[in-house]
This record gives structure tokens, sequence and C-alpha cells, in this order.
């Protein structure tokens, strides 16, 4: 090989469970191919000169105390012919983000496995989260191979294991090597103790991994605006950002998302006076033939009618990995971060989950808890401009961030990204404006004062029932009420969401909304929603909180077998039937409030003892005399 030819380049992530040997494994490639400076192995040398091979790799504090990787650490080696910079993820469950987070850019993913414990929980959870990054080339290094004695039977019995596991997922090229990375056994030298293992070491793999080299295409142009400047007066502006994909050059027609504005490249950047056309992944600064007003996110592709071109979605469909110790659900709104930009996000629909025992999918799930990967949908509430990941990493990646603590809380691929175009344009100048009319002018003027009672429970609980009888008899003793029954808001309001559970969610909150505003103009606003989770009954009762409002929550906690036997609209009997699913207290759960005001069963019940009861409790939140005729409360 030429001194003067460059040396490819390769990016690998070692990965697996707690213990399996990952530090260890990496301070001997960093060791066997003399890529450690002298002063560094004399920092980790014991009394006799001989390197602790983990305390190479573990740099920080915490990781050394504990024995465990906390944080991805990049390391850097090299032979005669490849470059290559290696990320060391952690094994440990909590730290699975990290692991996300160090694989997103690797061409190989080193699976770690301890041969005397075989594949763990964790070993399949970080294999599939190679198989979801697009990483097309997984080892399996079956480490620790000579606690077995050099058993070539055990290695047999691993490398089974991890076939069951590669083999449901789609990864194109599978190695099993057999190491003991503490004595250097198969990693960069072959290994006299196992004469039955014919592979190639890992470090012969590694060499050997072709890389697929695309010829970069100018059409393929994906320019995030991370900056705009202006560094020189009487100059034009300056765009900068980092090539998600294709190349530019002086000359190029490009399109600037989502505006659509044209423009011509007239001047390129890349700190490197000879190179006269800029490849991504490269940070690029920008002159346009004109001045267009544009900022952080917009995305500059190539103006040729011919390229293809991405999607200006809305919607997305995508595999997520969720970190946050809150679970994911449907109707969760938090911010989504794709390449420079940030918008909001609604979890629109649950569609599986993946069970990291098994690997199998678990259709229409009702969270995703901590480190687990599923399939979701998501509705944004602006433009963003995006690539399916298979076809680019950078513009068909995101992360998802709790909009209250910042915190990052998913990581996720995009699947199909679609253009949802809302009937009408978002206003973003509307301000709200209070009532000229202080409330409790108001209120002590007409003698109304406002409350929402929120009525929840099973399908035929008996909701409506109950909170018919409470309209009539409110609006009969002279107190403005009015029943917001699910049904109807779903003929107007809402006649636009269907049953996901990202609609259910966002009906609630519109139902939520409206209760608010009902109630805070003295009506006695009655709402009788199935409204089964808790987390958006939260939303409606936080509404009314915000605004300091009496919000009571009364469960209709009628059972099941109950709700069953009167089923008015049929809608049990098809659900046992399997003709209608999503249902309910069937195949969809049902969270009762933890703390309702109110609890009340419609079994074989008086309903004006119930509603008496409903009147009870109104009253207790309620001084405000009325001067319409009393209500009689019956004892």
């Amino acid at each position: 090989m030429s001194e003067h030819t460059p040396r490819q380049l390769l990016r690998l992530a070692t990965a697996g469970s707690v213990d399996d040997g990952k530090s260890t494994l990496i301070g001997r490639l960093l060791y066997d191919t003399d890529s450690l400076p002298t002063d560094h192995l004399e920092a980790v040398a014991d009394a006799e000169g001989i390197p602790d091979l983990a305390a190479l790799s573990d740099g920080l504090r915490a990781e050394r105390e504990q024995g465990i990787t906390i944080d991805v650490a990049y390391r850097f080696f090299s032979t005669a012919t490849r470059s290559y910079i290696l990320a060391d993820t952690p094994g440990h469950e909590h730290y699975t983000r990290n692991m996300f987070t160090g694989a997103s850019t690797a061409h190989v993913a080193v699976l770690v496995v301890d041969a005397t414990a075989g594949v763990l929980r964790q070993t399949r959870r970080h294999a599939r989260i190679a198989a979801l990054l697009g990483i097309r080339h997984l080892v399996a290094a079956v480490n620790k191979i000579d606690l077995t004695g050099y058993d070539q039977e055990r290695f047999a019995e691993v490398s089974a294991q991890i076939h069951r596991v590669t083999d449901r997922l789609d990864a194109a090229e599978v190695q099993v090597i057999s190491i003991a990375a503490k004595h250097g056994d198969n990693v960069v030298h072959r290994s006299a103790n196992t004469p039955w293992y014919t592979g190639p070491t890992l470090l012969e793999y590694l060499e050997s991994v072709q890389l697929v080299a695309t010829r970069p295409d100018a059409r393929q142009l994906r320019l995030p605006i991370q900056w705009v400047s202006r560094p020189v007066d009487n100059e034009r502006r300056r765009y900068t950002g980092r090539l998600a994909a294709g190349t530019v050059t002086v000359g190029d027609p490009v399109t600037v998302l989502p505006s659509g504005a044209t423009s011509t490249v007239t001047a390129v950047d890349t700190l490197d006076d000879d190179r006269a056309v800029a490849v991504a992944p490269l940070s690029v600064s920008l002159q346009l033939a004109d001045d267009i007003d544009l900022g952080r996110g917009a995305v500059l592709i190539s103006g040729d009618p011919q390229a293809p071109q991405p999607v200006r979605a809305r919607e997305l469909d995508a595999i997520v990995c969720w970190f946050g110790a809150t679970p994911l659900r449907a109707g969760t709104r938090l911010s989504l971060k794709h390449t420079t930009s940030t918008v909001r996000a609604t979890l629109q629909e649950l569609h599986s989950r993946l069970d990291p025992e098994t690997l199998d999918e678990h259709d229409s799930p009702t969270e995703l808890a901590l480190n687990d990967i599923g399939s979701i949908t998501l509705r944004l509430s602006s433009i963003v401009i995006a690539d399916k990941y298979s076809e680019n990493r950078d513009a068909g990646a995101f992360i998802l961030i709790d909009e209250h603590s910042n915190d990052t809380v998913g990581a996720g691929t995009i699947i199909e990204a679609r253009e949802v175009k809302p009937g009408k344009p978002v206003r973003r100048n509307i301000k709200w404006h209070r009532s000229s009319l202080e409330r409790a002018h108001r209120w002590a003027v007409t003698g109304q004062r406002g409350a929402t009672l929120w009525f929840t429970g099973l399908p035929a609980s008996g909701k409506s029932t109950v909170a018919v009888a409470l309209e009539r008899l409110l609006v009969e003793s002279g107190r403005s009420a009015y029943l917001i029954d699910g049904d109807n808001i779903r003929h107007g309001l809402s006649d636009d969401l269907g049953f996901s559970p990202g609609d259910r969610a966002e009906n609630i909150r519109r139902v939520g909304h409206l209760a608010r505003l009902f109630a805070d103009a003295g009506v006695v606003s009655i709402a009788s929603l199935v409204s089964p989770l808790e987390s958006d009954r939260a939303i409606a009762r936080e509404l009314h909180a915000a605004a300091e409002l009496p919000f009571l929550e009364i469960h209709v906690a009628t059972p099941l077998a109950e709700c069953e036997r009167r089923d008015p609209k049929g809608l049990y009997a098809r659900a046992r039937a399997g003709e209608l699913t999503g249902l309910t207290g069937i195949d969809a759960p049902y969270e009762p409030p933890t703390n309702p005001d109110l609890v009340l069963d419609t079994t074989n019940a008086d309903i004006d003892e119930l509603v008496t009861k409903v009147l009870k409790l109104l009253h207790s939140h309620d001084q405000t005399p009325h001067t319409g005729t009393p209500i009689t409360l019956n004892s």
C-alpha cells in the first residue's frame, strides 16, 4: 500500500450485557495493535508492569470504581490498511440510550457474549437496536471461552443461541468468533488454544469487511441549515450546516424547503481551499445568488426537477427506543428534534412493542416503558423535511425530548413520512384574551357558579343515565347546566378524529377545553365519556386547575359483567365475537381513577339516589346562592 494512499475508515461499536468483557476486549484490541501511548500503559499497569486491559477503555472515574461502562467512549486505532473509530457503549440496561447513540454511525456492531452465561436479555435488545439502526455487519464475539476450558461444544451452543436471535433480525451478515479477550485468543492473533475454530480473528474480520462505497450524487443533496450569518459587511448571507447527503458545488441550482424558494450556489466554503466540491458529511458554508429569508431548520435540496424529493412531513411512522422513566402513551406530547429543527409532536398511536426476551412483536400496547422498543405514529405541529432512515440516516432519524425537563427520552428511525394537509392554516399569532367581565362579577350577578363534573367508566356502566338525570334536575331548579356527551362531540367538534389511541386522547383534550369554557361562564358542564386513561383525564383536570375552576371526577364503577349484560349498543357482543377491536374493558385497558371525588355503582341502584350523591358533592364545592328553585336533597 502506498504511503500516500489514505486508509479506509471503519466505524464500529461494541455492545452486550454487563460483565461480558467489552472493556477488556477493547483494551486488548488497542494493546495488540500498538495503539496506546506509553504513559497511558504505565498509568494502568500493576506492580509487575502488566496492564489492566479494562482500565484502558473505562475512562470515567465512576466507571473504574463501579466496574461498568456508563457513557459512550470513543477509541481510535489503526492498521496498515484501515483506520478505526470504536464506540464503546454501555452494557447496563439503565444506559441503553447511550448504546443507541454510540451505534448510530457504526458500520459494524461487535456484540460481546459471555461464553459461560450465553445470550441474555440485554444481548437480544442490543442486537435488535443494531438491526434497527441499519448496521449490516454484526460480529458476535463469544468471550471468556477460556473459562469453559476452550470447550468447542459450549461455543457451538452459544453460537446456536446467537443465530436464533439474529435469524429474526434484518442483519445482512453475522460472524460468530470464539475469543478470550483477557489472554488475546483470536482477537488480533490466532490462538493455538482453539484449533477447532477455523474462522477469522476479530481483527481479520474487521480488515475484510467490505464497505459499500456509494458515489455521492448532487441530486440527493440534503443540507439542513444550522446557522445564517453575514461574515463581512456588503457581502451576501452565508448559509451554514452539515451535509446530510449528496454534494454541492458552485453553480448548482438549489431549492429551499419548506418555502420552495429557488436560487443558485455562488460560493462554497469548507475551510479547505483545495476542495471544489463539498461532499456529505462535511460541514459547509454556502453563498447563494439571492438573499433568501430562511433560518435554522430550513433544508436546501437539489434544484434539479428530476431529483428525488423529501417529504414535507406532518406525520411520521417510526421505530422508537424509549428512554424515559415515565411510560410513553398515546396522546403524550414531546419535542422532536430532527436534523436542525425542533417541533412539537404528539404520539398518535402505539402500534407494537418488542418483547426483548422473545423478540416477538405485541400489537396495540398501552405504553412503552423504560428501554422498550416499539413502532409508533407521531403527529407534528409543523413540517419537517424527512426521508426514510433506510435511505438517509441523518434525515431519517430523530430524538424525543421532554418539554418540561428537557431530557432526551427517546430516539427513533423513520419508516414512513407523510404530508398531512390541515384543513386550515395554523395561526401562530393568537393570544388568550381574558373576558372583560371578571369571573367573580359574572357569577355574582347571575347567581351561577361554574364547575365540571367528569363521569368516567366502562361502556354501558350507566354514566350517561346518571348524567342525563343530573342535567335535568339542575336545569329544572334554575341552574345552568349542559351535558357534553361523547357521541355528540364526535358529530361536530371531533368529527375529524378516528378511534386510534392518539385520536381518543385528542378528543378528551378538546372536551376538557370545552368544559373549562362552560365552567368559566358559570355553567355546570357535565362530561360523560369513557376516557379510559388516567393520563388523559389528568390533562382535563390540569386545565381546570390552571383556571382555578372546580373539576370533580366521578367514577361510575359498575362491574364489567353488569356492563356486558346490559350492552345496549351490542358492542361487547361484537367484541367477544371478534368483529370489533379496541373496546375498553375487553381488548383495550381501562384505568380506574386513583383518587376520584365520588364512586358510583349503577347495578340495581336508584338513579335518583345516585344523583343526590352527585349534588351533595357539587354543593360541597359550591357556596354561591342560586336565584332559581332550591334543589331538594334526599337523605
